[in-house]
């Protein structure tokens, strides 16, 4: 696949993910006090919606509220619901409303920087897109930590499902469900990783592998 057709990809990953966030809200809806549901749907939601972003800068170029929006999603969105849904799936509800408000204000605070730093439009490339175009530089430090934190939660939230899980053979398919979840929603991580050094294509592709890794797992989990 060339390059430029790899800029293409993302519109197959927001085809995907729109009706993937649909299904995982439409579950919760029948069982509205499993709020891991509910983040995990807001998740795959922010996941359509970076995805959605790159697919208009593909067809019709750079834009600059449309380059905002895809470093919230992406870069401050991409992988923290996930890791909240996971946090209220293992540990205790008042410790992952406490989680929660920390998460939520950070990510605020975040996204009206990312809103207000001016851009270096000398370095806005018309089909690319990348953090570097910031003129406030600092803004980027965000999300290293918003990462840091949805890597913990994901990364160890799988290894404690698959202890637990793995006790039984009734419940053992829910280990697997929680490795495929962690695996897929941390490849768009390793593939914003990429953009930093200008690899955005890597990123795409990261994407759609992720998103097809989490429904797997995601079907597996609601497997009787």
């Amino acid at each position: 696949m060339s390059s430029q057709a790899v800029h293409f990809l993302p519109i197959v990953t927001t085809s995907l993910a729109l009706p993937f966030a649909w299904i995982i809200a439409s579950r919760w809806r029948q069982h509205p006090e499993r709020l891991h549901l509910l983040w995990w749907a807001i998740g795959v939601a922010a996941y359509a919606a970076g995805t959605l972003t790159e697919s208009l800068t593909a067809l019709f170029g750079w834009q600059e509220p449309v380059f905002r929006l895809w470093y919230i999603t992406g870069a401050l969105l991409g992988g923290a619901p996930l890791a909240q849904g996971t946090v209220y799936l293992l540990l205790k509800k008042r410790t992952a409303h406490i989680l929660t408000a920390a998460l939520v204000t950070t990510v605020v605070v975040a996204s009206i920087a990312i809103w207000q730093s001016p851009i270096l439009y000398d370095l806005v490339e018309s089909h690319r897109l990348t953090g570097r175009v910031f003129e406030w530089t600092w803004v980027r430090r965000f999300s290293p930590f918003i990462n840091i934190y949805a890597l913990i939660f994901l990364v160890g939230g799988a290894i404690l499902s698959a202890v637990r899980f793995s006790r039984s053979e009734a419940t053992r398919h829910r280990m697997w469900a929680n490795v495929w979840i962690a695996a897929g929603a941390l490849l768009p991580g390793i593939g914003g990783t990429a953009t930093r050094f200008g690899y955005t294509e890597v990123l795409y592709v990261m994407e759609l592998l992720g998103l097809l890794m989490m429904w797997r797992g995601y079907v597996i989990s609601v497997r009787p």
